[in-house]
């Protein structure tokens, strides 16, 4: 069984384009990780500052690789810099 990890991100008015240039950046980036199969972003329709960001992993170790990676060190503190408010963020199973 897979899971999916799920991060909603609400962004500064001014750091919107910034973060979908990072984004887009690095997506396949994220995807080549071990583990990882698929990353998509969905953009908020009532909030263009709202993104959401879905990842599907093999294994949680998988994710907990990532998230100790070079790259999420890297990606994550500059994204961080650029939100309105905290993310909210959650795994699930993935039949």
């Amino acid at each position: 069984m897979m899971i999916l990890r799920i991060v909603k991100m609400e962004f500064k008015s001014e750091s919107v384009s910034a973060f979908d240039a990072l984004f887009k950046q690095v997506h396949a980036k994220i995807e080549a990780m071990p583990g990882c199969s698929r990353v998509q972003i969905l953009k908020g329709i009532d909030n263009p500052c709202l993104r959401t960001t879905l990842s599907w992993w093999e294994r949680p170790e998988d994710l907990e690789a990532y998230r100790r990676s070079e790259l999420f060190g890297q990606v994550w503190p500059e994204t961080k810099a650029m939100f309105q408010s905290s993310p909210v963020a959650w795994s699930t199973d993935w039949p």
